[in-house]
């Protein structure tokens, strides 16, 4: 595994990382900016998910802080979202860890791609959950089960987690779009924090990566929540999608 990095490879990872920080505040796909930039400084698929999990979930607490006026009165039932994201994100993890690194390599463009499809279309998927906010398009109970899909999909990979965490709460809740991108970045935060403990059993990490990613996010979060909603969402998705695309090429290349 690379452990040793330049000023000038750290000064880019930074970058992707507050980039990422700020897209995971907003829309919650920061993990395709900061995976591709981890493979393009030479490290492994497995340990570059490992490395971008661990770092990423230190700079979401910042979203979670940002956000923490349109989480007042909703603790309670999120709860019970966060420990269905906790489990899911075990299995998620351990999975990683269990299955040879081939199977990541072969998924992890799929997934890569699903992320991007995801992030071009949820503006669509806003418009149709806006359409009942009493109580969304679909049915309620549905979002447990689709909140532990989550969880083991951020536990496992995690890009674009914030997506499809987004998508299914405003279809299953009918919650106001910022209430729900506050308990997205409660949820993500759980899966990312949960995946870390393990991964940081399981063997050594490229620390020094996962301090500037951590660093570099943590700013971006706070940029994120402060900026976030005036930034044009359409600029975001573009910027998203063509990395993520450039992370396909990288890893079936």
């Amino acid at each position: 595994m690379i452990t040793d990095f330049s000023l000038l490879e750290l000064a880019l990872l930074a970058l992707a990382a507050l980039g990422a920080g700020v897209i995971n505040t907003v829309v919650g796909s920061g993990s395709l900016i900061v995976f591709p930039t981890l493979l393009a400084l030479g490290l492994p698929p497995v340990a570059a998910n490992m490395a971008n999990t661990v770092g990423l979930a230190i700079g979401n607490i910042g979203g979670v802080v940002g956000y923490r006026r349109e989480l007042r009165g909703h603790w309670r039932p999120l709860m019970s979202l966060m420990l269905l994201t906790a489990i899911g994100a075990v299995i998620g993890a351990l999975a990683l860890l269990v299955l040879p690194a081939e199977v990541f390599r072969v998924v992890a463009p799929v997934l890569i791609v699903v992320g991007c499809v995801l992030v071009g279309i949820q503006p669509v998927m806003n418009r149709r959950s806006a359409v009942s906010r009493q109580g969304g398009l679909w049915p309620s109970w549905l979002q447990f089960p689709l909140i532990f899909g989550t969880g083991v999909y951020g536990g496992y990979f995690g890009a674009a987690q914030g997506v499809l965490i987004v998508g299914f709460l405003e279809l299953t809740t009918g919650e106001d779009l910022q209430r729900v991108n506050a308990m997205k970045n409660v949820l993500q935060t759980v899966a990312g924090a949960v995946a870390s403990v393990i991964f940081i059993f399981a063997g050594p990490l490229p620390w020094v990566a996962i301090a500037t990613i951590a660093v570099g996010s943590l700013a971006g979060s706070g940029l994120g929540a402060m900026i976030g909603r005036r930034l044009p969402g359409w600029l975001l998705r573009a910027l998203i999608i063509v990395i993520g695309a450039i992370a396909v090429v990288a890893l079936v290349s």
